[in-house]
């Protein structure tokens, strides 16, 4: 079996209302299709950010990538992960490398699953559990009305857990993707009141996870944790930027909160030093971008050697939340998966089937691969054209 195609789709979601106030927002997603010379397909995903900008440029980085697969054994997973991570070194192998590597990576095991009809958590080791636990976000909050509102459904459909940021970001002063690490007064106490309502909505038994999203400095970071300790939140994600483990380790031994990182890490040589010296009570990182199956898998073996849940990251489509299913079916130090949304039936019109959801937890069948397929027709309707030029909207993504 050989490879004849590796390309990639980026393609567009439209917007929806949810209810009378709020809506989901338009969006772009990027999948990769692996094509061999016996008929069978593989699908990976990479949907990164800013969007607009970020979906067209790996698109275009993959495809290049991608012709320089053609003829290659799609089942010699592991070599073509380091043929690539390692030819790459001049420019980089993390990042958009890593998130090429992903997209590919994942592709090639739903290949090597339908060649073998089975499904990849059993070329994995098999199934530790029956089930996959979830986790959720509610639309983001924009006062303590909306909170009330979205978190009652998300227990009401069963979900035991959800996560949020209501760090309201539009009030900041200054602080736009990280410039003085600092938050307002007016946006801190406004997520403070929405944490409060999240809290007093769902009970005590829920778990409220608190997202960061790597914008703030030092003594920002821990205050802020502090203060929404006493609302009892199981997490606060990525306090600070990635780029400083020193910084994160000033929060962890500051705050009380539990501390959970790794979506902006790629590859397991990253986590290393979130191990060993002890920053983090979870890992999260993303299939889409740290390296696919094949190093979604690895991670989660190291955080089991020093005791630490993973919890891998979504952000975007069905191909990330499928993957990353088939390998948490199989690691026993798994605690839940991030899905983006708390109604998956968003992606219908993208699959071949809807995820099997019952209660806040995901079922997986014996279904070959991934388990599902995307929908071509639908990819071939909502194309994006890359090559136009874009006016970039920071608020679309």
């Amino acid at each position: 079996m050989k490879i004849t195609r590796a390309r990639s789709w980026v393609v567009k979601q439209p917007a929806r209302k949810i209810d009378n106030q709020l809506k989901i927002k338009d969006r772009g997603f990027v999948f990769i299709q692996v094509d061999t010379d016996e008929g069978i397909t593989g699908w990976g995903e990479i949907t990164t950010y800013p969007g607009p900008v970020a979906n067209r440029a790996i698109s275009a980085y993959v495809d290049q990538i991608g012709s320089w697969l053609v003829g290659e054994d799609p089942q010699d997973i592991e070599r073509i992960w380091n043929k690539i991570f390692r030819g790459m070194t001049y420019v980089g192998t993390r990042g958009a490398t890593s998130a090429a590597i992903s997209g590919i990576d994942i592709a090639l095991w739903d290949i090597k699953g339908k060649v073998l009809n089975q499904p990849v958590y059993k070329l994995l080791g098999g199934a530790v559990r029956d089930k996959i636990a979830l986790y959720c976000h509610p639309p983001e909050p924009e006062n303590p009305e909306h909170i009330t509102k979205h978190a009652k459904d998300i227990v009401n459909a069963g979900y035991k857990a959800f996560k949020m940021d209501p760090m309201m970001h539009h009030l900041h002063v200054g602080n736009s993707t990280f410039l003085d690490g600092e938050i307002s007064a007016d946006a801190e106490e406004k997520a403070i009141e929405i944490v409060a309502a999240a809290r007093e909505a769902v009970g005590p038994k829920t778990e409220i996870l608190i997202d960061a999203h790597g914008l703030y400095n030092v003594p920002t970071a821990t205050r802020l944790a502090n203060r929404m300790a006493e609302w009892n939140i199981f997490w606060f994600e990525e306090p600070v930027p990635a780029e400083s483990w020193k910084a994160l380790k000033q929060v962890k031994e500051q705050v009380k909160p539990l501390i959970s990182v790794g979506e902006r890490l790629h590859t397991r040589w990253e986590f290393i030093p979130i191990f060993e010296n002890n920053l983090a009570d979870f890992v999260m990182p993303d299939i889409t971008w740290t390296g696919g199956i094949t190093e979604l898998k690895k991670i989660a073996t190291m955080a089991e050697a020093y005791y630490i849940p993973i919890s891998p990251h979504d952000a975007s489509g069905p191909i990330n939340v499928m993957s990353g299913a088939q390998v948490m079916m199989t690691v026993p130090n798994f605690y839940k998966l991030e899905t983006s949304r708390y109604d998956l039936s968003y992606y219908n019109d993208m699959i071949d089937k809807p995820l099997n959801i019952k209660n806040g937890d995901l079922y997986l069948d014996e279904s070959p691969g991934l388990g599902i397929n995307l929908n071509e027709e639908y990819l071939i309707a909502n194309e994006m054209d890359i090559n136009r030029p874009i006016e970039y909207d920071p608020s679309a993504d």
